[in-house]
């Protein structure tokens, strides 16, 4: 038996915006230079990628992405220094919440696995 937790942010009306999802498509967009491949690679269209970072955007307050215009040879979009402090941030939670449930569950798994 194993427990599977899945963290995610909401806001005010207990609406998720932002989970594992977001990071992974923040981690591809900082490697690649851009939304269209990270979404690619994710199986997301460009579109529902951009609603998906500007929902994040709004729900954050803050910028997430610098737009480089400049056509596919020198458009690039790299990500803001709060960015990659948020991705940062959000994995640690996610590890330590991670931590927490596993140890909560080794008392569970005692009694019934």
């Amino acid at each position: 038996m194993k427990l599977h937790v899945k963290l995610a942010l909401a806001n005010g009306q207990d609406e998720e915006f932002c989970g594992a999802g977001v990071l992974q498509l923040l981690e591809g967009i900082g490697a690649h230079g851009s939304i269209q491949r990270a979404a690619r690679e994710m199986g997301l269209s460009y579109v529902k990628a951009l609603k998906i970072l500007n929902r994040v955007e709004k729900e954050l307050g803050q910028t997430l992405l610098e737009r480089h215009k400049g056509g596919a040879e020198r458009g690039r979009t790299e990500l803001t220094p709060f960015a990659r402090r948020f991705m940062r941030d959000f994995a640690r939670l996610r590890v330590r919440v991670g931590r927490a449930a596993d140890a909560a569950f080794a008392g569970f798994q005692r009694n019934y696995g």
